[in-house]
């Protein structure tokens, strides 16, 4: 009985100590550098070019779990824009496929987060295989 009292201790603590094994998805935006890269279970596999807010938009900065997920999805608001694999993070923005693919590494859009189209379905089916809980959005200046 002691012995599962303290087996079940030393897990409890390897579960709360920080830098303990993250088994999931970040990507990683940073709107100075227009890139994206992205990590899976602490390693980097991808690093994307992006397009994110141009003047007079904003594109959110913070800490975000994808809400939505979507294959195929076209803007309510921008003339039913194509918007493939939609990965919705925070009130209606997404990271998206984009074909403007001309853009890409500038500021060009509304407010969401642009890719390659092939780059989104790479990012989406990492979000679907591990998960929208296990997966982090992470935007910063």
């Amino acid at each position: 009985m002691r012995r599962c009292v303290f087996l079940a201790g030393l897990l409890a603590l390897a579960l709360a100590l920080p830098g303990s094994a993250f088994a999931g998805v970040l990507a990683q935006i940073s709107l100075g550098s227009q890139r994206m890269q992205v990590y899976v279970n602490g390693e980097p596999v991808y690093n994307w070019p992006v397009s994110t807010a141009r003047r007079g938009y904003r594109t959110p900065t913070g800490t975000y779990k994808p809400y939505h997920l979507a294959r195929r999805h076209y803007s309510t608001i921008y003339d039913g824009s194509p918007m493939p694999h939609s990965i919705f993070f925070h009130k209606g923005y997404a990271i998206h496929g984009s074909y403007e693919t001309k853009h890409l590494g500038s500021p060009a859009s509304h407010g969401c987060v642009r890719l390659h189209p092939s780059n989104a379905a790479a990012l989406y089916g990492l979000v679907q295989r591990y998960g929208a809980g296990n997966t982090t959005i992470k935007i910063t200046h």
